[in-house]
This record gives structure tokens, sequence and C-alpha cells, in this order.
């Protein structure tokens, strides 16, 4: 069955084609908050009205791999920025190792100096995320862009992004599919800045005291949860030890534990194809995970879990955040590699990761999970308290619990 636009959508797509069509300005920039139907009237604005076919005549992209799954399965291919902007590229590098010259391979990124002449809009979407540094990037191109956002959302963790503060359209109206969600209602207390009364809401959102989530009920309800977000790193630490204790780990990640990659690496590749990078934010789970402990160091398969397929190589991790608390080695440290019989066989540098049960909002955002558990600090954020509630509520896709 076709999607209906509504009469607000119909508005906006008819601006987004005068624009596309007549406009000599480049960007057009729609905002929307959650529940206002602004995916589907992108596709439908995309496909139907300006007839461009998404990976070909028009690209998709968003900040991060999980987002562009999100479109994914929403039917629209779709990959991330920085596969769109920048083209890989192998250099000869001379390090010093343990006091020798080492020649390695290194992976390099350079922004490319054109796209395929064949793609009339980049329609960028999660824009709120994106800092006006990489937007640049991506209007040096020349091409149309069509900006869709929250600006209710929190901001760029790096920079600022000024574009979602003067929308071309904002859709205000809740479509009808939306209307009797309650995560949408209970976002839009939070985007409001208006109090949220502790309570049930339907069978599938729930507003608890702390004092009340105790006991059994709180361990039954944290295992259940496909992801839980909270606001303080105290927090954070204390809720992850106690998720493995629920299910009986301790020390070491064990084989299937849940971790947080936290730091980039752009030059380890996540998949076959070669689409995703290992990226700060990006959460699956430790696959046969083995250590040496006496050198801090871990290595370990691993399993986005966006993704149906496990990384194509083992990834090496300092261990040290596992063993004292904190991180052994400095990030980009090169170390050795030897084969089995000893002999060196090139380089590898330490990836980071943290157990990922509990993370951060801003670590989250860009993402969906089926169930969410929030634990409501939003007051650590004072200006943008509003925001990073509602940044957290907007991340669960079927059935919230916050827990304050």
């Amino acid at each position: 069955m076709p999607y209906e636009l509504t009469a607000e959508q119909v508005e906006a797509e008819n601006l987004i084609a005068h624009w596309f069509y007549h406009s000599t300005r480049q960007t057009f920039v729609l905002t929307g908050f959650a529940g206002t139907g602004k995916t589907s009237l992108l596709r439908h604005a995309v496909c139907e009205r300006l007839e461009l076919v998404p990976d070909d005549s028009a690209a998709f992209v968003t900040p991060t791999g999980k987002a562009a799954t999100v479109l994914i399965k929403k039917g629209i291919p779709a990959c991330t920025m920085h596969r769109l902007i920048y083209q890989s590229i192998v250099e000869q590098q001379e390090i010093v190792l343990n006091g020798k010259q080492v020649k390695i391979e290194k992976l390099t990124f350079r922004r490319r100096e054109s796209i395929d002449k064949g793609i009339k809009l980049i329609v960028l979407d999660e824009a709120s995320m994106v800092s006006d540094e990489v937007m640049f990037d991506i209007l040096n191109f020349g091409v149309k862009v069509l900006l869709c956002g929250d600006d209710s959302q929190l901001p760029p963790v790096e920079g600022f992004n000024t574009y979602l503060k003067n929308p071309d359209y904002s859709l205000k109206s809740i479509v009808r599919q939306a209307q009797d969600n309650p995560i949408i209602y209970l976002s839009s207390l939070a985007r409001e800045g208006r109090h949220i009364p502790y309570g049930n809401y339907g069978n599938k959102a729930f507003v608890l005291s702390r004092r009340n989530f105790t006991g059994e009920r709180r361990k039954k309800l944290l295992v259940r949860a496909e992801q839980i977000i909270c606001g303080l790193n105290k927090t954070r630490v204390k809720v992850n030890d106690e998720v493995r204790a629920i299910y009986g780990y301790s020390g070491l990640p064990k084989d299937g534990e849940k971790l947080i990659c936290t730091v980039n690496n752009w030059e380890q590749y996540i998949d076959d194809e070669m689409k995703f990078n290992l990226v700060n934010g990006i959460i699956g789970r430790a696959i046969d995970p083995f250590y040496d402990e006496a050198n801090y160091m871990g290595f370990t398969q691993f399993k986005p879990d966006f993704l149906d397929e496990k990384c194509p190589e083992a990834l090496p991790f300092d261990a040290g955040i596992f063993i004292t608390g904190e991180y052994r080695y400095r990030h980009g440290d090169y170390f050795e590699k030897f084969d089995e019989e000893g002999n060196p066989k090139g380089v590898f540098t330490l990836n980071r990761f943290e157990y990922g049960y509990c993370i951060s909002c801003h670590k989250a955002q860009g993402s969906e999970f089926e169930s969410v558990i929030v634990f409501d600090e939003s007051y650590a954020f004072k200006e943008d308290a509003h925001r990073w509630l509602y940044t957290a509520i907007t991340r669960a896709r079927d059935r919230i619990i916050i827990v304050r």
C-alpha cells in the first residue's frame, strides 16, 4: 500500500521539490521531532516526487554505521558519511619500533575531489549529530544536500551544528501511526521540559522511582533490556558491573559479552565488504577472546550488533581498562606482530573497548533499540537537560523504562 502523506508532509514535499528543481541554494534543511514521519517523507519525496534512485542518483548517508542500518532496515540503502566523503589510500611509512626503523603500510583517508557524477542529491539523515566542519566537506562536492534531523536532540559532541537552527521546514504534527505511542508521548513531555509523572503508560512504557527499582525485579529488567542508558560515568561503571554479576561474569570479558568501542580506528574494517569501520560507539559481542595479561593485551573476534557477520579478523585491544580500570597504552602506539615461528610479520595498534550493557546517551545517539532502560540523570546536563532526556527516550523503538 502506498504511503499517504499528511497535509503537513505534502507542504514540505512541495518545498523540497521546488528547491531541488528551481533553487540555486545548495541545501534544504528539514527538521522534525520523533513521530512526525521524517523518514517516510524523505523516502516519498526522493523516490516518488523527485524520482531519484537510492544508491544511484541519490546518496542516503548518516553519521554512523548503526544509523545507516536503521535506514537500511526501513528499506532505504544507506552508507556512512565517511564512506561517501573519503577514499582510503595505502601509504608506506617508516616508524621507530623497539629501537629500529620499520616500514609499515598505513591506511590513510583523503577527501574525495568529487563523487559519482550520477549522484544528483545527497540526503543526510541524523544531521543533528554532524558538525559544521564535516558539513563543509560534504558541501565541497557541489551537489545539492537535503539535511534531515531532529533539533531537539543533543548537539554534536565535537563542534557545532548551525544548519538545523534555521530549517526550511519543520514538521510539527505527530503522524497517525504514532499518536497512541507512549514513547512518543513521553518524549514530547521531555522535549517541552514538562514533568513526567511516575506510572505506567500502557503496557510497554513505565516511569519508576529508584527506590522501587530494586531486588529481583531490578535484576530481571536489567538483563531483559536491549540497552541501558545513563548520564553519569559512575552509574555506567556500576550498572555494567551489576549486569555482569547477574550473568555470573567476573574478571576479563568473556565469550559473548557486550562491548562498546570507545575510540575511532578508521583503519579497521568490521565487515567483509569494507563498508563499516571500527569507530567510537560501535556495540557488539566479544567472540572467543584471549589474553596476554602480563602485557595488558587482549584479542577478540567481534560481532557488531547491527551486522550479521563478525569482524574478518581478531581485534587486538588494550585490556588494561578491564584489569586496573585504566588504559595501559597510548592510543595509536604500534606493536610488532610475529608468526608462529617468531618471525616479524607486521605491526598492530590496540583498539579500545569497554563494557556495553550500560552506555552514555551520547554513545547511543543515532541508534534504535527494541527495549531501553533510561536512568534519568538529565539534571547533570543543566541547560541541555531536556535534550538529554528526549534523546535518551527516543532511542527506544518498542519498550521503555525510565528510572529516576
